[in-house]
């Protein structure tokens, strides 16, 4: 008989799995659930988009692109970047991936070294302690405060960096708690890392999705800080194109040439059919990106309005599709809160430790449904707060 035990690397054996997927696997066997925890857009994938995908079909272009892309969506990657967001890139400083998360791994594949250190701001997005693990390395959490808006402080990334530093994780649009690095909170992290050798990897999948006057400012933009940033950026959230499973990467040429070696023995090459699609959106689609974020907007002023006025407020949601809702009132627990909520009123969010244990007394509420199903699922919250603060 074999001896799994043996078999199995330790290191991911002692990985915990994701702590969204129980809550969703339970109210799979449920009738009535209403489900708020999905980080996906419920829009379809604009028709010019999939339009530029069956025709890609039809003339048979379906061969390997080059391991780095097809150079005219690189191309429209760097006038993308250009024109949106004032960040400057050749051909060679860009690599496309599939999704936003293999850029992910990648990066802290080709960084990291067993014993270096990463600081990730918690609570965070599931997946960068677990790659920063099986890469090797140390995660140094770095949990950050409702009252400082859920962002990085200057003063706390000092006390974060040691000797060991390699990488700091920068998260902004933030999943799970919507917060956003405005350009002079950015400034003041850009100036702490200016003359060192930490590589910042920027997370930019919701850079679409900011909301207000001010529009979404990457950290690779401010002075000096390009050469020291990879930028993850995809098409999943803001052209709604979860399941094309296409992403890319940027950064300074030595990295990209070895995350591009990465790529090439895991991958080969993104799927061809979304590329071609992806072309399209960063050509054609800028307006149905807006009309999109319009409505997450309209969204997110209404949830965040009643949340607070049935007693979860939440905190400077400026971005993503989340809220971080703060169930402390309810006196109850963040599991604890889930579980009650779908057992006894079929609503699902997801329990803030779920993101580490900075998510401890917050719930991570998804906008990405239709005001309607956003309705009802607030009916039943108001219900389940009222009974479990007498």
């Amino acid at each position: 008989m074999m001896n799994y035990d043996k078999l199995l690397n330790p290191v991911i054996v002692a990985e915990k799995p994701s702590g969204i997927r129980r809550f969703f696997d339970l109210a799979s066997t449920m009738q009535d659930c209403i489900v708020l925890g999905v980080g996906e857009p419920d829009f379809k994938t604009p028709w010019a988009i999939r339009e530029a995908g069956i025709t890609s079909l039809e003339k048979g272009r379906t061969f390997y692109t080059s391991n780095s892309g097809l150079i005219q969506l690189r191309q429209e990657i760097c006038r993308y970047l250009d024109r949106r967001f004032d960040l400057h890139y050749e051909l060679d400083e860009v690599m496309v991936t599939v999704g936003g998360s293999e850029g992910i791994d990648t990066c802290m594949r080709a960084v990291l070294c067993p014993g270096d250190e990463v600081i990730i701001p918690y609570p965070s997005y599931v997946s960068y302690g677990p790659m920063a693990h099986l890469a090797g390395a140390t995660v140094v959490p770095l949990n950050t405060k409702a009252e400082n808006s859920f962002r990085i402080t200057a003063d706390e990334l000092k006390a974060a960096i040691t000797p060991k530093t390699k990488l700091l994780v920068l998260p902004y649009p933030s999943n799970p708690t919507g917060a956003v690095m405005r350009k002079e909170h950015l400034e003041e992290i850009a100036e702490v890392l200016r003359g060192t050798d930490i590589l910042v990897m920027s997370d930019e999948i919701y850079a679409e999705l900011t909301y207000g006057s001010e529009r979404h400012v990457s950290i690779a933009s401010l002075e000096g800080m390009k050469e020291r940033t990879i930028l993850i950026n995809g098409f999943s959230k803001a052209h709604a194109m979860t399941g094309w499973r296409l992403g890319y990467a940027c950064g300074p040429k030595p990295v990209l040439q070895q995350m591009l070696k990465i790529h090439q023995y895991g991958i080969m090459s993104a799927p061809t059919t979304s590329q071609y699609a992806a072309i399209v959106a960063l050509s054609q689609c800028d307006d149905a990106v807006e009309e999109m974020r319009t409505q997450y907007d309209l969204r997110r002023k209404f949830l965040t309005s009643e949340l607070k006025r049935i007693g979860m407020p939440s905190y400077d949601a400026d971005g993503t599709f989340y809220v971080f809702a703060d169930i402390r009132a309810s006196g109850l627990s963040s599991e604890e809160f889930c579980e009650r909520l779908m057992y006894e009123k079929r609503v699902v969010v997801v329990p803030g430790t779920a993101f580490g244990d900075a998510g401890e007394g917050f719930v991570r509420i998804s906008y990405s449904y239709s005001i309607d199903h956003i309705q009802q699922a607030l009916r039943r919250m108001e219900e389940f707060m009222n009974e479990v603060r007498k």
